[in-house]
């Protein structure tokens, strides 16, 4: 039986969306100099234990802004090193609005914001 179609307990799903979230954890924000989770910019992640499909809820800084392909881009390149994804999708949403409040510590020290 392969991996996609094996049937995951709730912890192991949960073990697999730590994994997930650390992949993500490698994507830059190329304009800011830091990972779009600190940056506060994943809402949710979605896997599916029965395919491996994953979905990425995501925002950005601002509803313009020029860097989403490329952050899409590099979200698909960093699920690649989590075996049991074997489908992502990136999906865009703009509620609620981010904000400086939804980013880590680590990410607010870094860039200088109180």
């Amino acid at each position: 039986m392969s991996e996609a179609n094996q049937k995951w307990s709730a912890e192991e799903v949960n073990e697999i969306k730590e994994r997930i979230l650390a992949a993500l954890e490698m994507v830059i924000d190329p304009e800011l100099g830091i990972d779009i989770v600190n940056l506060g910019l994943i809402y949710e992640i979605e896997f599916d234990p029965e395919n491996g499909e994953t979905v990425i809820k995501m925002t950005l800084t601002t509803m313009g802004c020029p860097l989403a392909d490329i952050l899409t881009e590099s979200i698909h390149d960093a699920l690649k090193e989590v075996p049991e994804v074997t489908k992502a999708e990136v999906k865009l949403v703009w509620y609620p609005a981010w904000t400086t409040d939804k980013m880590s510590r680590y990410a607010r020290i870094a860039l200088g914001i109180r």
